[in-house]
């Protein structure tokens, strides 16, 4: 039957240094991001210099902001073992509150240096998605994350020792790292296509961005059987999910919203 391996280590060693995959692969989200967000950027008129002050910014808080939600989501599974919430290597952000976070941080930022912030959120919001698609593969080096018991052809494989107790005897899974990844990069793809087009008027393709991201985290959401915080019986991040769609759709087509450029007055 066919299926998707999972990695057999979640590290790669160099001699004595031991680099986790989980890590590297959110820098490498990163750097992808910064880059792309340059080009971007140039292309409307401003500098790569604009973009790197900012992410210098906006990218630690957002690791910070997504640990902390993470944390404070599932409090739980830390009791007893607090001096690991720092280890983020161990897996554990919460992209919710690392988005809020880190956007916030950088609004903060390109307004201290007098940079339009509806044009640069236009140029920066596309590559979002696209740090996010990388960063999942983390989760398929720690084998976290996955979904429902499947036998479908691109099912993952889980080893036992990471198979949560109900499904013990269960062998492959939904890989929604997979699928998460997947549709970030269709989300980006269609973001630039909005962002050309002309019809949202500047600073409003960050509401498609969390309309779309909110949608899609939504039925990817449903698919997991990681343990989870709940709300009323339903799992917090679902809760959120609904939020982002609600709050994106208002953003991208409410014809009262302000033009976020009127921050800078």
């Amino acid at each position: 039957m066919a299926s998707l391996p999972s990695p057999s280590s979640s590290s790669l060693d160099i001699g004595p240094i031991e680099l986790r995959a989980y890590g590297l692969m959110i820098a490498l989200g990163v750097l992808v991001a910064i880059w792309w967000c340059q080009k971007r950027w140039q292309k409307k008129g401003g500098t790569a210099e604009d973009i790197s002050e900012i992410m210098i910014w906006a990218v630690p808080s957002g690791l910070i902001g997504a640990r902390l939600y993470h944390v404070v989501t599932d409090w739980r599974s830390f009791r007893g073992r607090w001096e690991d919430v720092p280890a983020i290597w161990q897996g554990g952000l919460g992209i919710p509150g690392g988005l809020i976070v880190g956007v916030a941080v950088g609004v903060l930022v390109a307004k201290k240096r007098g940079i339009s912030i509806s044009e640069v959120l236009d140029a920066v919001v596309p590559s979002i998605p696209v740090a996010q698609a990388i960063g999942r593969w983390g989760n398929w080096f720690n084998q976290e994350l996955f979904g429902k018991p499947t036998e479908l052809p691109w099912a993952l494989e889980i080893d036992a020792r990471h198979r949560p107790r109900e499904f013990i005897n269960e062998l492959t899974f939904h890989p929604t790292f997979l699928y998460e990844s997947v549709w970030n990069l269709v989300l980006a793809f269609l973001l630039v296509k909005c962002d050309r087009s002309g019809f949202l008027k500047p600073g409003r393709l960050i509401g498609v961005w969390i309309f779309g991201y909110g949608l899609g985290r939504l039925w990817i959401e449903l698919l997991r059987v990681d343990s989870a915080s709940l709300i009323a019986g339903v799992r917090v991040n679902v809760w959120m999910s609904l939020i982002a769609i609600a709050s994106g759709l208002y953003v991208a087509i409410s014809g009262r919203q302000k033009s976020i450029d009127s921050i800078n007055s």
